[in-house]
């Protein structure tokens, strides 16, 4: 379980600090595909930042199974990073290496060994439907093989969660339906939790349980995505539903 306790982060500026989030709180159970959606600057690609302490909150807690991940520093914060895997926009592969290098690549960092490194590039790669393309470049792939490929890599380490950015927003509609259709196969048979960042409702719809609703750095409206989309409270959720606010 993931427990979002009243995080806030703030970065200074010339004029003085500017609040990113404010006393942000949710819940996340093992197992939930979660949406986190909101319109542009609302501050959700800062909260999954912090999620995967890419940045340091300014306040508040993230508690991974009780333990609190905003405070860690040294070996504690390494084995932290290694139970969150991300799936960044841009995918950012490494277009010098192929295929099994890319997924490879956290393996190496981790001091595996070649074995054992070789089997679970191998099974990975099965997983999301790219055995036969190990030895490609990412010049090669198009833009859903590129999504395959971050989403095997963030796999290697066997994290417990999975954490994707906008994880189809330059995908045309049937490579997005593949790639949602691989995230909730992912979530079933790994029992990974997803945590998904994004402006697509349809997205939120089609795959997560549960959401929040982010404005101004802050949750404005949280709880089962069927609900939300049936009688949405905030008005920045009836907004983004082309409700009447």
């Amino acid at each position: 379980m993931i427990e979002i306790k009243n995080l806030s982060k703030t970065f200074p500026v010339k004029t003085g600090d500017v609040a990113a989030l404010t006393g942000v709180s949710a819940t996340i159970a093992d197992g939930d595909i979660f949406g986190i959606i909101g319109m542009s600057g609302a501050g959700k690609s800062t909260l999954l930042r912090c999620l995967c302490l890419l940045e340091q909150p300014s306040g508040g807690q993230i508690l991974l199974d009780g333990q609190d991940l905003a405070h860690l520093s040294g070996a504690e914060l390494r084995t932290a990073h290694r139970k969150m895997g991300v799936v960044f926009q841009g995918y950012n592969l490494l277009m010098q290496k192929t295929v099994a290098e890319n997924v490879a690549f956290p393996l190496k960092l981790a001091k595996h060994d070649k074995a054992q490194v070789a089997a679970r590039v191998a099974e990975l790669l099965e997983l999301v439907g790219l055995a036969d393309r190990a030895a490609s470049y990412p010049s090669q792939l198009s833009g859903g093989q590129k999504q395959r490929v971050a989403l095997a890599r963030a796999l290697a380490s066997r994290p417990e969660v999975l954490l994707c950015d906008e994880p189809t927003s330059a995908l045309d509609p049937l490579t997005t339906k593949s790639v949602l259709e691989l995230l909730k196969s992912i979530n079933k048979k790994l029992g990974v939790t997803i945590i998904i960042i994004t402006h697509e409702l349809s997205v939120v719809r089609t795959i997560c349980n549960r959401m929040v609703v982010i404005d101004n750095g802050g949750v404005v409206e949280q709880g089962f995505t069927r609900e939300i989309f049936e009688n949405p409270q905030s008005s920045v959720a009836r907004l983004l539903l082309g409700k009447e606010v």
